[in-house]
């Protein structure tokens, strides 16, 4: 990949790096090749060091290597992240490490690469990005490896003897037997001086497979080297979706049902906006609105209005569906804590009581809401202690009812709290309230829901008596005028 001459400013070639680190120019501190951050360090919580530097691997890419290291505690830790643009193709490099001098090639391994040795069977998932060589990369996987295995030789003999294995075979790839093992007592055999030209028993082969194509495995002399191969491929689509490129498969397929079955203008993730005035300041401020569905239940809207100049806030929300037929009654008894967090909406139409304190909530008081049992209840206790008996004359109100309203108030609170068993009716006829159901969709043995037809006083009290929905023209007069129908 050519290297134009602005990129190599910034990412200039690692010899040159090395070059300029060993001439040791101390005195120019923009020359120097490494940049130095204050890191916290996430083991000891005191303040390390992270070296930051942008250089380019030649036949490769630009890229960045960070190195941490904290001065208390020892902690180190080393990454690598590419500085170039996503590849279009996926890379897949093959590399048969035969003799000793392979263990010197340079490897770079992405936050998307797995590598696969097939004489162990062993597969590395995708982790950190990470520059090393190939001896490097052996002895990390042999040090995790080592890390449980006293733990698995109590509880899982098998897994502990394959394991142990490819342990044992690593460790003699990269000459680091002597460390297994040795009794005290016996003398050391005299080490026995490696050459690059040694052949490994047994051979290997290190596949990286990448679907990013971030990663690399250096090569010797030229791309014509024998033991050396890299291929490219065309990325799936859950390839795709793993990098980021392509949305969720539940994503996708919720988005195909819902432009099948949607029938409101614009998608459920759009966000409306319009204008209007404050009614507080009478300055102009924006009301938003968005569709939501809510599992087990129906699409629902919900409207926010905040006003920058003054702070008035409001939030409601709205039934998205047709008019039920019926009314719904829904009954939750609450026993503990948990309960609280159960998602409540509850319309504007919908009454709420809770009898064992005596409160009881008329329909359109609170307006609409959206929020927790926790929340609604929460609003409710506050509403009570900072509006009644704090507006108009106080002297109206009777001591005794000042009394036994307190006692209220401590009842309610007991009840915000679930320090005491309650149940919560909320009766909407237009069954447009709901409660989370924490078993769905299996039927909840604390919450019943009960439908009704609803009465003729109720249908006067929504105006359903007066609409009609169907057959508009039979009702037209001679001239022009149409008829109510009641």
């Amino acid at each position: 990949m050519a290297q134009t001459k602005e990129d190599s400013q910034f990412f200039p070639p690692i010899s040159d790096v090395v070059d300029k680190t060993q001439a040791g120019d101390d005195e120019d501190i923009d020359a120097r090749p490494l940049e130095e951050i204050e890191s916290l360090c996430m083991q000891c919580g005191e303040q390390g060091v992270t070296r930051m530097m942008l250089t380019s691997i030649p036949f490769f890419r630009e890229v960045i290597v960070m190195s941490f290291r904290c001065e208390h505690c020892g902690h180190a830790n080393n990454e690598i992240q590419s500085a170039g643009k996503i590849r279009p193709e996926g890379s897949i490099y093959t590399v048969k490490v035969l003799n000793r001098g392979d263990l010197d090639r340079q490897l770079i391994r992405s936050e998307a690469c797995s590598i696969n040795i097939p004489e162990f069977q062993l597969v590395l998932p995708p982790s950190r990005g990470q520059l090393t060589t190939i001896e490097g990369l052996l002895r990390d996987i042999v040090t995790d490896l080592s890390t449980q295995q006293p733990l698995r030789r109590i509880q899982d003999e098998n897994a502990y003897t394959k394991i142990q294995e490819i342990i044992d075979a690593l460790k003699k790839i990269i000459a680091d037997e002597e460390e297994d093992g040795e009794e005290e007592g016996k003398d050391k055999p005299e080490k026995k001086e490696l050459s690059k030209e040694d052949p490994l028993t047994p051979a290997i082969t290190l596949v990286l497979d990448d679907p990013s194509g971030n990663s690399f495995l250096e090569f010797v002399g030229s791309m014509s080297d024998p033991k050396w191969n890299m291929r490219t491929f065309e990325r799936s689509l859950e390839q795709n979706r793993q990098l980021g490129l392509a949305p969720p498969a539940e994503a996708s397929e919720e988005k195909e049902e819902g432009e099948a079955e949607q029938k409101l203008e614009g998608p459920n993730e759009e966000v409306f906006e319009f204008p209007g005035i404050c009614s507080r300041c009478a300055r102009p401020l924006i009301t938003r609105m968005k569709k939501v569905s809510i599992p087990y239940f129906k699409d629902t809207i919900i409207m926010s209005t905040n006003c920058d100049n003054c702070g008035y806030r409001d939030n409601e929300i709205k039934s998205g569906a047709a008019i039920s037929e019926q009314g719904k009654r829904i009954t939750l008894k609450v026993e503990d804590r948990d309960d609280l967090s159960r998602d409540v909406l509850k319309s504007d139409t919908s009454g709420l009581s809770i009898p064992e304190i005596d409160l009881v909530l008329h329909p359109g008081t609170l307006g609409g809401r959206f929020t927790t049992l926790e929340g609604i209840l929460d609003q409710v206790y506050e509403e009570l202690t900072e509006k009644v008996f704090n507006t108009g004359d106080s002297g109206v109100v009777d001591a005794d009812d000042r009394v036994e309203f307190q006692e209220f108030l401590r009842k309610l609170k007991q009840v915000k709290n679930a320090e005491i068993p309650f149940t919560l009716i909320l009766d909407d006829p237009l069954a447009n309230s709901y409660v989370q159901n924490l078993y769905a969709p299996d039927p909840d043995p604390n919450m019943e829901i009960v439908t009704y037809e609803r009465t003729w006083q109720q249908n006067e009290d929504l105006g359903l008596n007066d609409m009609k929905v169907e057959s508009y023209s039979e009702g037209d007069t001679k001239d022009g005028s149409a008829e109510v129908q009641r």
